[in-house]
């Protein structure tokens, strides 16, 4: 694998996460709700130990790294997205989470599809992994929180 390609692909997936911080961050600057706030801030660390995982990755380790399957609820694949508002729900604010979480799967699916090299490969679906995982996290909030209360 060339070593220059795996590194400029972890600094792509390492700024993607950055973008996704602050945009949690300014959300959570931004909402009049305490438990809205909380949600943003928790999902801002969640990004951040997303960040902290990738900058530690190196090509020995995606080497041998162990594909496992995620399971995806689906909930948000059929739910509209709101554009964040300072008045935003929990529920818009959950809805809009799962689909940039997907968005950054379906980029990553993409570029493995794309990719000749098996470790790149490998690479793009341990990034894949690491967005389903946060994705699945946010649809079960979803799943707990407003499909419960309907």
């Amino acid at each position: 694998m060339d070593p220059a390609k795996f590194q400029d692909i972890l600094k792509f997936a390492i700024s993607r996460e950055e973008e996704a911080i602050a945009s949690y961050r300014k959300m959570s600057e931004k909402t009049q709700s305490p438990g809205l706030r909380e949600l943003l801030i928790d999902l801002q660390e969640e990004e951040k130990n997303h960040k902290s995982l990738l900058e530690e990755i190196t090509d020995q380790k995606i080497a041998s790294f162990k594909i496992k399957e995620v399971p995806d609820l689906k909930i948000s694949d059929y739910l509209t997205e709101e554009p964040p508002a300072e008045e935003m729900t929990f529920q818009d604010l959950l809805i809009f989470a799962a689909k940039k979480e997907q968005e950054a799967v379906e980029l990553y699916s993409n570029l493995e599809r794309n990719a000749e090299d098996e470790d790149l490969k490998k690479l793009f679906q341990f990034l894949i992994l690491q967005e389903k995982t946060h994705k699945l996290k946010l649809e079960k909030e979803y799943e707990e929180h407003v499909l419960e209360e309907d």
